[in-house]
C-alpha cells in the first residue's frame, strides 16, 4: 500500500527531489503481457488525474485551507495546485482497487501512474508536503464534485479581508435585576478578555449569566458596574457597523430563501460605497463561503414550513453577521439542538474566521470533548461568579492544582459543569473542602455511623470562587490594566458617536418593501384565505340571490348585506394586523440594535407592502357578491363601493397594527380588539338605531359606521326614510374624511407606541 500511495515529489522548477518506493524496488520481469497493461494503466491514470484536476476546482474556504493553495511559477500552476490538494478521496479508493487486482500489476501502476502524472502536467509544481497532508485531512464531500462539474467558479475569500482589530477587555462587570422589587445580582465581579484570532467561549450551567455577560459585552445590555472597553475606549454608536450578533433563536424570515435572506441583510447592511451588484456578490460569496451553495434557493421555514436543516439555519445566522465583516463576532450558544458533527462544523467556522484576526466570543452549554479542545480561552461561570478564565488548555491542570480531579475518565466540559453545579458525585473532594465539612457537621448527632458527608453545592462554590480569587485573578486582573500597544487612529475609530447608515432612507424602504411583499405573499396568498373569502362571498350571493330593493322587505334585506360588508372588511383586517409587531418583534429588535435601518423606513415599507396583498381578495369578493346579490348594476356605483371597501380595510388595518404596537402581545392585543370591534359594530347604527346620547359618540370612531353610510349612500341616492340612522347622510364627504383621518391617526399612535417600546429598550 505505500507503494501504492507514494506521490513524486517536484521542486519549484519542477524537478524530481524524492522518488517513490516504487522506483527503488527491482524492476519486474519485462514481458508482452506486462508492458501492454503497463502502456494501458498509464493512460487510464492520465486520464483519471487530468478529470480529476479539471474538476475538482473547489471552492475557497476559510482561514488556513483558503491560505493553503501553496505557490507555483505561476497563476496556473497556482490553480492546478489547488486542484491536485483537493483530489477526491473517492478517486484514490478506486485507483487503489484497481491496483490490488495483482501484487505484480501493483507495482507496474504505481510506477505507471507517477510516468503519467509528470508526463501531463510539465511544470506543475505542488505545494509542500506538509501543506498536502493538512489539505488531505480537509473535510471533503462528493456533492462538491457535482458542483464543481458543471462549471462552479471559484469565489474570493472574504474572510481574509482586512478589519479593523479589536482588543476586548472586561473588568469587574456587575448586572442586577429587580425581582419582585428586590435587587438580584446576576453577574457578581467578571472579568477577562479577548483578543483578535481567539475564539473565546463562555461556559456553565443554566441560569448562570452567560447570555447576559454576552448581551453586555455586544453592547445590547448595559452593566450596572464595572468596566467593558474596546481599544481601551468605551462602546460608541460607530461599533455597531463592527459587531456581529447572533443570537440563541434563529431570528429569520420563514419563506425567504437562503439566497434572498443574505442578499438583503447584504443590501442593508453594507456600505454605501459599494454598488448594488457589488453587493449582491458579496450575498454570493458568503453563501459559497459557508458552504450553503446546496440549499440557496431553499425557504428558511419554520414550525409549519419545512426548510433548511437547523446547522443550515445557524450558518445562514451567522453568514447575516460576518457578511459586514464585523471586528467581534458575538455567538449565543450556536450550537444549541445540533449533532455533534454538525456542532464540531460551526465551532471550526468560528476557528476560521477568528485565524483572520476577529475577536470571536461565544457561549456553549455542553460541549462535547471535540469541541472544548478548539477553543483557545475559556470562561467558566458559576451562579453568576467566576470560576475560571484563561487558556482552555490550562483549564484542567488548574483544577487539579486546587485538588479536584475526574476519579473516572470523562469529558472535560462535564468535569468543569459538574464544578459548577457543585456536584462532586465523581470528583475528588479537596481536602481543604473535606475538612471545613467535617467542621460543620462535627456537632451533629448521627445515629448511623456510616453517613457519607459530602459537601453541599453552596459549599463547592464557595471553595472555587475562592480559590480562584486567590490563585489567578490578581495576575489576570494586572494583565487588564497593561495598556494596549495600539496607536490613537484605532482609538479614535472606536471612539467616533458617528452613526453609519448602509443605504439611504428612499434604499432602506424599497428593500424594506421588497422584502415584506416576497414574505408575506404566501400567507396573505394562500389557498386557505382565497378558499375563505370566495366561500363566504357565494354564501352571501346564495343568500341575497338577486334581491329586489323595490319593496321594503328587499330593501331592508339588502341594507343588510351592506352592514355585513361594512362588518366583515372591517373585522378581517383587524384580526390580520395585530399580529404584524408582535410576531417581528424579535427581528425588529434584532435589526434594530444593529443599526440596519431606521424605524420610520421599517414603519411605513411594513404597512404599505401590505396594501397590495390585503387589496387583492376583496376585489374578488365585491365581484362575487355584487352581482349575485343584484346590487346596482352601474360601473360607477361598482367602483365608489370598492373604494369604500378599501378605505375601510386601510381604515381597520391601521386599528390592528395601533393595537399590536401598542401591546405587543397577541393575546393581550385579540382581547382588545376582540372588544373594540364588538362595539364599533353596534354602534354602526344598524342593529340599534337610538343610541343613548352618553355612548352615541362611540360611533364617529367606528369605520364600520362611516363605510356603512357610504355603502347606503352610493347604492341609494337619495336614502329611503326606511332606512336612514339617527343622523341625516348628506354628500359623504364628512364619512370619507373621518375614514381618512383613521387611516392615518392609527397608524401614527402605531408609530409612536413602537417608538416608545424602542426607548424603553434603550
Amino acid at each position: 500500500m505505500d507503494s501504492i500511495m507514494e506521490r513524486p515529489m517536484v521542486d519549484g522548477n519542477g524537478g524530481a527531489i524524492g522518488r517513490s518506493k516504487s522506483d527503488q524496488l527491482p524492476p519486474a520481469p519485462a514481458s508482452a503481457s506486462t508492458a501492454q497493461s503497463l502502456s494501458r494503466t498509464a493512460s487510464a491514470e492520465t486520464v483519471l488525474s487530468t478529470a480529476d484536476v479539471a474538476s475538482l476546482s473547489r471552492k475557497s474556504s476559510f482561514g488556513k485551507r483558503s491560505a493553503s493553495g501553496g505557490s507555483g511559477a505561476g497563476g496556473n500552476s497556482h490553480g492546478h495546485g489547488r486542484s491536485h490538494i483537493r483530489k477526491s478521496r473517492s478517486a484514490q479508493l478506486k485507483l487503489d482497487m484497481e491496483d490490488l487486482v495483482s501484487s505484480g500489476a501493483a507495482l507496474s501502476r504505481a510506477s505507471s501512474a507517477s510516468l503519467g502524472f509528470s508526463f501531463t502536467f510539465t511544470g506543475f509544481t505542488p505545494p509542500p508536503q506538509d501543506m498536502m497532508s493538512s489539505a488531505e485531512l480537509a473535510p471533503f464531500s462528493d456533492d462538491d464534485v457535482d458542483l464543481e462539474a458543471a462549471g462552479a467558479t471559484r469565489r474570493k475569500s472574504l474572510m481574509a479581508e482586512p478589519t479593523l482589530p479589536i482588543y476586548l477587555k472586561f473588568a469587574e462587570v456587575k448586572y442586577r435585576v429587580a425581582v419582585k422589587g428586590t435587587p438580584r445580582e446576576i453577574l457578581s465581579g467578571i472579568s477577562g478578555s479577548a483578543s483578535p484570532g481567539e475564539v473565546l467561549a463562555m461556559m456553565g450551567p443554566s441560569g448562570s449569566g452567560k447570555t447576559t455577560l454576552l448581551s453586555m459585552l455586544g453592547g445590547r445590555a448595559t452593566a450596572a458596574d464595572g468596566c467593558i472597553s474596546y481599544n481601551d475606549e468605551p462602546f460608541g454608536k460607530s461599533l455597531k457597523r463592527r459587531i456581529g450578533f447572533v443570537t440563541q433563536d434563529d431570528v429569520l424570515f420563514t419563506h425567504l430563501t437562503v439566497k434572498e435572506t443574505l442578499t438583503y441583510a447584504a443590501l442593508l447592511r453594507l456600505p454605501r460605497t459599494m454598488t448594488r451588484e457589488q453587493k449582491k456578490e458579496r450575498a454570493m460569496d458568503i453563501i459559497y463561503e459557508l458552504g450553503l451553495e446546496r440549499c440557496q434557493d431553499t425557504m428558511i421555514g419554520g414550525s409549519f414550513v419545512r426548510g433548511v436543516s437547523g446547522g443550515e439555519r445557524k450558518r445562514v445566522c451567522i453568514g447575516n453577521e460576518i457578511i459586514i465583516n464585523p471586528s467581534l463576532l458575538f455567538l449565543d450558544e450556536p450550537t444549541s439542538g445540533l449533532d455533534s458533527t454538525t456542532a464540531l462544523r460551526i465551532v471550526q467556522l468560528l476557528h476560521d474566521i477568528a485565524e483572520t484576526g476577529k475577536t470571536v466570543i461565544t457561549t456553549i452549554h455542553q460541549p462535547s470533548s471535540r469541541l472544548f479542545h478548539k477553543f483557545d480561552k475559556l470562561i467558566l461561570l458559576g451562579r453568576g461568579s467566576l470560576l475560571y478564565f484563561g487558556k482552555t488548555a490550562e483549564a484542567m491542570p488548574y483544577f487539579s492544582s486546587i485538588g479536584c480531579n475526574p476519579l473516572i475518565a470523562m469529558n472535560p466540559a462535564e468535569f468543569l459543569l459538574d464544578l459548577a453545579n457543585g456536584n462532586t458525585n465523581d470528583v475528588s473532594v479537596p481536602s481543604e473542602l473535606d475538612d471545613k465539612v467535617h467542621m460543620e457537621n462535627q456537632n451533629l448527632q448521627d445515629t448511623n455511623s456510616k453517613i457519607n458527608l459530602r459537601p453541599s453545592a453552596q459549599d463547592v462554590h464557595e471553595y472555587l470562587v475562592d480559590a480562584y480569587e486567590h490563585r489567578v485573578a490578581y495576575k489576570e486582573k494586572k494583565k487588564l490594566l497593561a495598556p494596549l500597544p495600539i496607536s490613537d487612529d484605532m482609538k479614535a475609530t472606536i471612539t467616533s458617536s458617528k452613526r453609519e447608515w448602509g443605504t439611504n432612507w428612499c434604499q432602506q424602504y424599497s428593500i424594506l418593501f421588497c422584502r415584506g411583499l416576497k414574505e408575506r405573499r404566501h400567507d396573505y396568498l394562500s389557498w386557505m384565505r382565497i378558499t375563505q373569502v370566495i366561500a363566504t362571498s357565494v354564501i352571501l350571493g346564495l343568500l341575497w340571490w338577486r334581491s329586489d330593493p323595490t319593496t321594503p322587505k328587499g330593501l331592508q334585506d339588502q341594507a343588510g348585506l351592506l352592514f355585513f360588508i361594512a362588518v366583515f372588511w372591517g373585522f378581517f383586517p383587524v384580526f390580520t394586523a395585530i399580529f404584524t409587531f408582535p410576531q417581528e418583534r424579535a427581528m425588529l429588535n434584532k435589526e434594530r440594535a444593529a443599526d440596519m435601518y431606521k424605524l420610520s423606513a421599517y414603519f411605513l415599507a411594513r404597512t404599505t407592502s401590505d396594501l397590495p396583498l390585503d387589496l387583492f381578495l376583496p376585489v374578488i369578493f365585491m365581484v362575487i357578491v355584487y352581482f349575485m346579490a343584484g346590487l346596482k348594476a352601474s360601473a360607477m356605483r361598482f367602483f365608489l363601493s370598492m373604494l369604500t371597501v378599501f378605505l375601510s380595510i386601510i381604515a381597520a388595518q391601521g386599528l390592528g397594527l395601533a393595537i399590536g404596537a401598542t401591546l405587543l402581545d397577541i393575546k393581550k392585543a385579540t382581547t382588545l380588539a376582540s372588544v373594540t370591534v364588538m362595539t364599533f359594530m353596534l354602534a354602526g347604527g344598524f342593529f340599534v338605531k337610538r343610541v343613548p346620547p352618553f355612548i352615541s359618540w362611540l360611533r364617529y370612531l367606528s369605520f364600520n359606521y362611516h363605510t356603512y353610510r357610504l355603502l347606503l349612500k352610493v347604492q341609494y341616492d337619495p336614502v329611503p326614510d326606511i332606512l336612514m340612522t339617527s343622523v341625516p347622510l348628506d354628500n359623504g364627504v364628512t364619512e370619507v374624511g373621518a375614514l381618512v383621518a383613521m387611516i392615518i391617526g392609527y397608524r401614527v399612535l402605531a408609530y409612536l407606541s413602537l417608538r416608545r417600546v424602542k426607548a424603553s429598550n434603550g
